[in-house]
């Protein structure tokens, strides 16, 4: 199989379904690489423009609000769009066009009207500070009609993506900035290069995935928050504590029964991500947890996440606020102690 970074089995996705379906086209800020462009921010959409053209690689003003927009209007109309948003904080200019819109339309005409649309988010803390740093996944796990996936490999990455665009519903795809690799290359990022098939795949929605098997702790941690959390699982296998780590992969739909099966055998459970730590996702996992399989756990429920701070741009106060591998060990070992 081919080896490729995330950015390309992104590419990659986007190019086979633009192939295979005329109603696919791309739009947002610079995502056209043709007179000089980058191909998006993250150079995702590099190469597409010679494929396929202006008509179907759209560049757009420097407003969220009419990406957005423009997209839902797009797919309410049959067509397929991709909407591009250079960082995930901006998602707030568009609330009203994706939370009282492409969530909502579906509902409020009876089914009659879908809204086929995906939006790609780019989160994660790069030293860029407040504005340019979250993770909000969050936030949009919380609003009904909107499906949230979170792909951290380049497997994934395809095939989930092609999952996305071929889904009646409005999809947020939320990617790491230091998984991408490729040609734009954070400071700090990870080299996530993998095998990718190169025939057609799909990999449904809310079947997350065991990325390490352990049987004394249960670590669920999703995007860059998985990799740190396999590093802290190879480090506290050292001290004998075995971790499963699980990558949920979509945050809606949650596969809560991969977690559940797992913590039948831990009895312990650790959720970890970039997002705040009050309202994460990672607190409606505990809820439900909570709610549904109390009985299962040994100790309380562990959370490691951001601090509820703003993203700091001093790279030293950044380590501090975003969750480390010395954070997750230090959590673990304190749960086995209770």
């Amino acid at each position: 199989m081919p080896r490729m970074s995330v950015v390309e089995a992104l590419n990659c996705a986007i190019a086979e379904e633009m192939q295979r379906d005329e109603s696919v086209f791309c739009l947002g800020e610079d995502i056209s690489d043709a007179n000089g462009g980058y191909g998006g921010a993250f150079a995702v959409t590099r190469g597409l423009h010679a494929k396929f053209g202006a008509e179907r690689v759209l560049n757009t003003p420097i407003s969220e609000m009419l990406i957005v927009g423009m997209a839902v209007g797009a797919a309410m109309t049959g067509m397929r769009p991709i909407a591009d948003l250079q960082y995930g904080d901006f998602l707030f200019c568009c609330m009203d066009q994706l939370v009282n819109q492409a969530a909502k339309m579906r509902y409020m005409s009876g089914g009659r009207v879908s809204v086929p649309m995906v939006l790609r988010v780019p989160v994660g803390a790069t030293g860029r500070g407040a504005q340019h740093a979250q993770s909000l996944e969050g936030f949009f796990t919380h609003v009904p009609g909107l499906k949230v996936i979170c792909p951290a490999t380049a497997y994934d990455a395809k095939g989930l993506l092609k999952s996305a665009i071929r889904d009646d519903n409005p999809v947020l795809v939320f990617e790491h900035k230091l998984l991408y690799g490729g040609k734009r290359s954070e400071s700090g990022a990870l080299s996530m290069v993998g095998e990718v098939p190169a025939d057609d795949y799909t990999l449904p929605f809310g079947q997350g995935v065991v990325r390490r098997e352990g049987k004394d702790i249960t670590i669920v941690a999703n995007l860059l928050m998985m990799y740190r959390a396999m590093d802290a699982a190879a480090e506290l296998d050292k001290a004998g504590i075995s971790c499963e780590v699980i990558d949920p992969r979509t945050l809606v739909p949650f596969d809560y029964a991969l977690v559940i099966e797992s913590l039948r055998k831990t009895g312990r459970l650790m959720i970890v991500h970039e997002d705040t730590y009050s309202n994460g996702w990672g607190a409606q996992l505990a809820a439900y947890v909570a709610e549904h399989e109390i009985y299962l756990l040994n100790a309380p429920i562990s959370r490691v996440a951001t601090h509820d701070v703003p993203i700091p741009c001093a790279a030293v106060m950044e380590s501090f606020v975003i969750p480390s591998t010395a954070r997750i060990v230090a959590a673990a070992r304190a749960l086995m102690q209770i």
